[in-house]
């Protein structure tokens, strides 16, 4: 089952050029003005492109996987930084081995879980999430680089060129930070740590059924998504209304806002909140 791909490509298409014609708006702004339309503005939209291609990952645009690939390098655009194809490796790892120790990169670091127990260092944690993101596999798992991300790496650095050679250091500042702000002390980052951080004991994956859903992709359908990572999200809703009986009961969430709140000021609750399995099919909270 795949989306709509004609309206897919207009919601992508749309938008990657707002934020690109923001960007360029933005060239000689002051850096007070940026952080403000960066954080309440360009962060959604960024916010909104990484879902987009973590749709694509799944290839639910086009049934041809080389096509996905390419819509999402084009959505990872006003990112700033090539993450596309890098994503997707990884990411569908953490569907097949979720919790695996080693393998499942969606799972903090043993450093991570030993410096990060306090409400001071939660919050830098949480401020730096998409770091973390993007550094831990290479500490941890370093893959070869492909053909693919050689593609994404050029594209994405001509058009970073291209922003600074017309526009200057600001339009692309502005780009890297709509996606630094989006990812971390923000509304929308809430996802991050609503999907599997272990509020609950013997739950390990946690739904969000709020408006913000609207903006993601429907990624807070959470439960859903991994026990069918082939629906498009507009169409998990129906997942949850064919069988309430597999949902209805499971811990959910409606502010995503709220769940960084109880993230920041549980002192049980940490990097280390999380289901670990040694070999698939064991698991054991993190350590």
């Amino acid at each position: 089952m795949v989306h709509d791909v004609n309206i897919t490509v207009l919601q992508i298409t749309v938008v990657v050029s707002l934020q690109l014609w923001t960007a360029t708006l933005l060239h000689d702004a002051g850096w007070l003005k940026m952080l403000a339309i960066a954080y309440f503005f360009g962060s959604f939209l960024n916010h909104n492109l990484f879902l987009a291609i973590h749709e694509l990952s799944h290839n639910l645009a086009f049934s041809t996987p080389v096509y996905n690939r390419c819509l999402g390098i084009f959505a990872n655009l006003p990112v700033g930084v090539p993450m596309s194809v890098t994503f997707q490796k990884y990411h569908l790892e953490h569907h097949r081995f979720q919790g695996v120790d080693g393998i499942d990169m969606d799972i903090p670091s043993r450093a991570e879980t030993l410096l990060v127990t306090n409400v001071v260092a939660k919050s830098i944690w949480v401020m730096l999430q998409l770091f973390f993101y993007a550094f831990r596999p290479l500490f941890i798992k370093p893959k070869p680089p492909g053909y693919w991300e050689f593609i994404n790496f050029s594209i994405q650095i001509a058009l970073d060129a291209a922003v600074v050679y017309f526009w200057g250091w600001r339009s692309l500042a502005y780009l890297i930070l709509s996606t630094f702000v989006g990812g971390g002390m923000h509304p929308m980052a809430g996802h991050f740590i609503s999907e599997h951080y272990v509020f609950k004991p013997e739950q390990e994956t946690y739904s969000y059924y709020g408006p913000l859903n609207f903006l993601t992709w429907h990624v807070g359908y959470h439960n859903e998504h991994h026990d069918f990572p082939r629906i498009p999200g507009s169409k998990l809703h129906k997942v949850k209304d064919i069988a309430p009986e597999y949902y209805d009961g499971l811990e959910s969430y409606k502010s995503w806002s709220q769940v960084i709140y109880m993230y920041l000021m549980d002192r049980t609750v940490g990097p280390f909140s999380r289901m670990k399995r040694k070999v698939p099919g064991t698991a054991k909270k993190s350590e």
